[in-house]
């Protein structure tokens, strides 16, 4: 069965939304740093803590993961200071 969307391998970074992990002190500066960038074909990549071992046990009904899917959190901070580089439509 053909899924209604797929990730694109062959996009490329476009902007990042928000403020960086350094303006927002979630990071010391390694490369580990949680990050939210929009992509060329208007998608969304996050960066952030892989969860899905932990809270993926614990899933409210009617969620869940795919096997090439993964559940990440990033910081509140990080998307409070995005909401204002996200459209209201």
């Amino acid at each position: 069965m053909e899924r209604p969307w797929e990730a694109d391998p062959e996009t490329t970074f476009l902007r990042r939304i928000g403020a960086s992990p350094q303006e927002l002190g979630v990071t010391s500066d390694t490369p580990d740093c949680p990050d939210l960038w929009e992509l060329e074909n208007g998608d969304v990549a996050v960066i952030g803590r892989d969860l899905s071992n932990s809270l993926g046990t614990r899933l409210p009904a009617g969620v869940s993961i795919g096997p090439d899917e993964r559940l990440v959190v990033i910081p509140r901070s990080m998307l409070i200071a995005a909401k204002r580089d996200i459209p209201n439509v």
